[in-house]
């Protein structure tokens, strides 16, 4: 088991913030604003930057979230405990554990739920089922996604989060044990769609296109929102962590990266983030999942027990093995940075912390009011 730091999930993250070059970030418009992470197309140093870069500049602009992202770190941090109890596992030391001792598990404004006052499930074995909206944002007609593309993205969150990707039988056998099935399964149907045409020709990553007033598309309640327009820099995509604001909370996506052309032909997609594992890692951000090798050096943690330590992402198609920190890296996992075909697996120590926030007083508690 990696050791977790006895500091709080938000103090970490605020300490862990990768030093890098903002040389593509000097315009406004690409500045990050808000609790985000986003993944960036081009193998280099600047890739480090993005995601505590956003995440660090939202704290430092509402002191209120880092509350909110405590809250919810303990809860989750409870949850795990008891989880472990459960299955007759001792549990480990709660000093290890960030977030033990720290606020009331019932984090307000959480995004997506915050203090629910009802929902929720503990049992893993329920599945949710999480509706999504889609916002087409275009400047032009490629970008203007078709539905088929758009249900193809659907398809590969589906397989990815219930382990039924046929590529996940490429995972070494040191961690094919670990494959997860989260339970967790998206609906979508043509109803739940925006299409917008747009002047501008990139948005950036400080929300606008979140907001009708900005040009954009305002959030719908009660979905995963998930917006597609051209974000520029070369994000691929970004998401929001739980704890922010319910008018920005979902994942955004640039257009040529949202859907899978192993699913369909003549859609706009572009080499070799071109099946659908954008997305995929988006939703594992949006579902409290942190990079895999925990944003920092061998010892920042990702707060999950069974994924290696690592000291920074991993690109284009590693070789097996892999090795960091004086152990073999989780490559393909789908919170690394490596190419889509390269990615297929969830652990089960991120299934345990994504589960965390359904469970009652969870941040995403009300997705989670489903039949078994």
């Amino acid at each position: 088991m990696k050791p977790l730091y006895k500091a709080l999930f938000v103090a970490a993250s605020m300490t862990f913030v990768v030093a890098c070059s903002e040389n593509h970030l000097n315009d406004e418009a690409m500045q990050p604003q808000k609790t985000s992470s986003a993944r960036i197309g081009q193998p280099g140093g600047e890739d480090r930057c993005a995601t505590m870069k956003v995440l660090s500049d939202k704290l430092a602009e509402n002191p209120g979230l880092a509350r909110s992202m405590e809250a919810i770190e303990a809860h989750t941090q409870r949850f795990i405990a008891m989880e472990k109890g459960n299955n007759g596992i001792q549990k480990s030391d709660n000093n290890q554990k960030p977030g033990n001792g720290g606020g009331d598990g019932k984090p307000g404004n959480g995004g997506g739920g915050g203090d629910t006052g009802g929902g929720g499930t503990t049992d893993p074995a329920v599945t949710i089922t999480i509706p999504v909206y889609v916002h087409v944002i275009y400047n032009n007609s490629q970008q203007n996604i078709s539905n088929a593309q758009i249900q193809s993205q659907i398809d590969v969150l589906n397989k990815d989060f219930r382990a039924q990707n046929n590529d996940k039988n490429s995972t070494p056998s040191e961690f094919a044990p670990l494959i997860a099935d989260f339970n967790i399964q998206y609906s979508w149907n043509t109803g739940d769609l925006i299409r917008k045409a747009s002047s501008k020709s990139s948005w950036g990553t400080n929300d606008a296109v979140k907001n009708r007033k900005r040009g954009g598309s305002d959030a719908v309640a009660g979905y995963l929102n998930i917006w597609v327009c051209n974000i520029g820099g070369g994000i691929l995509g970004y998401a929001q962590f739980p704890g922010g604001s319910v008018s920005t909370d979902g994942i955004v996506i640039g257009p040529e990266y949202f859907g899978s052309s192993a699913l369909g032909s003549n859609f706009y997609l572009s080499a070799p983030y071109d099946l659908g594992r954008t997305a995929t890692h988006e939703v594992g951000h949006w579902l409290n999942l942190r990079h895999i090798w925990g944003d920092g050096g061998c010892g920042v943690d990702d707060y999950v027990a069974d994924t290696p330590m690592s000291d920074g992402p991993n690109y284009g198609c590693p070789t097996y093995p892999t090795v960091r920190c004086s152990s073999n890296d989780m490559t393909m996992n789908y919170m690394d940075y490596t190419y889509d075909g390269c990615m297929y697996m969830f652990s089960t120590g991120q299934k345990s912390r994504s589960r965390a926030i359904f469970t009652p007083g969870g941040p995403r508690a009300d997705f989670a009011t489903v039949t078994p």
